[in-house]
């Protein structure tokens, strides 16, 4: 397990993934603001949910992110589109609605930072997010990440058109951060 400050991110566990299924892909507001796809329902066990995890790939790296003090499952995280050639990958994160607002997303990026930089050996991390979603760019911006840029109107969203944001975050910048 990757442990920070008050999350750790472990392998998903199978009974976990009923759970993030049902509070975090059930809810059709929250994935379709997440995904960058349409909703579509999916049936309870299926084999096609995102929440699988497929040990054999080795572009996207999936956690599940839990509470280090009782062990409570917080939701899910991931380093995604990893690109060993260019040494980059993404980041992104879905946490319950229980565990939102509690700090635990700027641990979990700071944890993401830590194995991709430090385990995998990555130059540069990058998230993209709603340019409304004011959580997710505040906890990119407390760990070192800059707004590089915005995509407007990139993502179609419940019937509207949304900007993006672009955030990145590069090993000697994250380094120097996590000195001071």
């Amino acid at each position: 397990m990757l442990k920070g400050s008050k999350v750790g991110l472990r392998a998903r566990h199978e009974d976990d993934v009923p759970i993030l299924q049902a509070e975090l892909y059930d809810d059709v507001v929250t994935t379709s603001r997440a995904n960058g796809k349409p909703w579509r329902p999916i049936t309870p066990g299926s084999k096609k949910t995102q929440f699988l995890v497929d040990d054999e790939d080795q572009v996207n790296i999936q956690f599940s992110v839990v509470d280090l003090e009782h062990g409570t499952l917080l939701g899910g995280a991931q380093l995604w589109g990893i690109d060993p050639h260019n040494r980059a990958a993404h980041i992104g994160m879905g946490l319950r609605p229980s565990a939102r607002g509690q700090g635990y997303a700027t641990d979990v990026v700071s944890v993401l930072c830590h194995y991709g930089f430090v385990i995998r050996g990555l130059n540069r991390l990058q998230i993209e997010t709603l340019a409304d979603n004011a959580a997710m760019l505040r906890c990119a911006e407390r760990n070192g990440f800059v707004r590089e840029g915005v995509l407007r109107s990139s993502a179609w969203v419940m019937g509207e058109f949304l900007d993006e944001v672009l955030l990145g975050l590069l090993v000697q910048d994250w380094k120097q951060t996590a000195q001071e």
